[in-house]
């Protein structure tokens, strides 16, 4: 049985070698499909983990407090009163589960230092707002207790920024003019990177938040979101429901009334993209599949082809004693080295675009043996499936008649 397979395998392959342009475009559609295939799922793959990670380096266990019903476009804020920093000493001392809770206001303007200027995003806040952002101090320090309560002229800047405007040097201790009035460098985040929504985390500069308030938004009272850490261990459901009692205690509002405000758990935020993009990318998949199902049928009517091209020389095998079964699995096996072939032709075509595009959209490239080693699997599937065909029929001929076909 052995000999007989192995001298199938050596037939099949001296056939491949004998049309090697006919074999490569008889596989060409296996080769797409399983290039597809394991392409749309590593990239889904990648697509995922960036999403996750990139919200994830939003903040650890972060709520987001905004004013209005609905986040995005169009939402419903526009008669909703903004926070107060009352409201940021309530939730810090009523509700415990809180670790962190950071005010934030801030508009984009223009920075000047020296004879460079760039448009960056400023906020102000406090000190909890590096806990809640999962920032790091890169150089110098955070914002002093005495700096946060007077609303001092201090400003510490993000990674971008040092780059835009002070790219020789560290710039601690230089002035900074934002907008109308100058404020000392006290400090320099750690770089992070491109954010979730695609943003330059990196390009921003933060001041206490009573400086924000007095000198940028003119506004010394109004809060425009909240940034909420959770402790570990700490479930998001009972705290949001915390957090809701007492916005509506505090903005007094009546049993009746809907919410003018919404919390927001980045954790689910991340979990329904990720679900998004998982089933975007079965879907992808399943589409490119079709291709693999089009390579089985090129496959079966090129081995029709060549069934009916060596009619003679099958007529010959069965004449000197070849069995049917013999015939049966020499063509089968043809097909299935063909589409094997093309699932591993594929699987390095894929590998390649992968590379490739993770490095070009800066996403994490994640090999996946487990897609990898289906596809080549099913690649071997689609050769027995429409291989047995041609192979029966190769067969089933009779010695006589295919002796005399010209």
């Amino acid at each position: 049985m052995t000999q007989m397979l192995l001298n199938a395998l050596l037939l099949a392959l001296r056939a491949i070698r004998r049309n090697l342009m006919r074999s490569f475009l008889t596989v060409l559609g296996v080769v797409i499909g399983v290039a597809a295939v394991i392409t749309m799922v590593t990239l889904g793959n990648g697509a995922t983990r960036m999403v996750s990670d990139q919200i994830s380096g939003l903040g650890s266990n972060l709520l987001i407090l905004r004013p209005g019903q609905q986040l995005g476009p169009g939402r419903d804020s526009a008669g909703a009163p903004n926070f107060k920093l009352a409201d940021v000493e309530a939730l810090q001392t009523q509700i415990p589960a809180l670790k962190a809770v950071a005010p934030l206001v801030g508009s984009k303007v223009t920075l000047v230092a020296g004879n460079q200027n760039w448009q960056s995003q400023v906020s102000g806040t406090s000190n909890d707002y590096f806990t809640a952002g999962n920032w790091q101090i890169a150089a110098g320090r955070q914002f002093q207790d005495d700096e946060e309560a007077a609303g001092k002229a201090v400003c510490i800047i993000g990674d971008t920024v040092r780059k835009q405007l002070f790219p020789r040097g560290s710039p601690l201790g230089d002035e900074l003019r934002v907008k109308n009035f100058t404020c000392e460098i006290v400090g320099v985040l750690q770089a992070k990177g491109q954010g979730a929504m695609g943003q330059d985390q990196d390009d921003t500069v933060l001041m206490p938040i009573r400086t924000a308030q007095r000198r940028l938004t003119g506004n010394v009272t109004d809060v425009l979101t909240l940034m909420l850490s959770m402790r570990d261990g700490v479930t998001a459901d009972p705290v949001m429901e915390q957090i809701r009692k007492l916005m509506r205690e505090r903005r007094k509002l009546s049993e009746n009334a809907d919410d003018d405000f919404h919390v927001m758990d980045t954790k689910q935020i991340a979990e329904t993209l990720s679900g998004t993009i998982r089933t975007l990318t079965g879907l992808l998949g399943a589409v490119a599949a079709v291709s693999l199902l089009v390579g089985g049928i090129g496959i079966m009517n090129i081995m029709l082809v060549s069934v009916t091209e060596r009619t003679r020389e099958i007529g010959i095998r069965l004449a000197i004693g070849a069995l049917e079964h013999e015939v049966l699995l020499q063509f089968l096996i043809e097909a299935v080295v063909l589409s094997a072939l093309g699932g591993l032709v594929g699987i390095a075509l894929a590998l390649i675009v992968c590379l490739g595009l993770t490095a070009l959209m800066h996403m994490p490239f994640l090999f996946n043996p487990g897609i990898n080693l289906l596809a080549f699997f099913f690649s071997g599937a689609i050769g027995i499936v429409f291989g047995y065909m041609p192979a029966r029929r190769a067969a089933s001929l009779d010695p006589i008649v295919a002796l005399r076909f010209e």
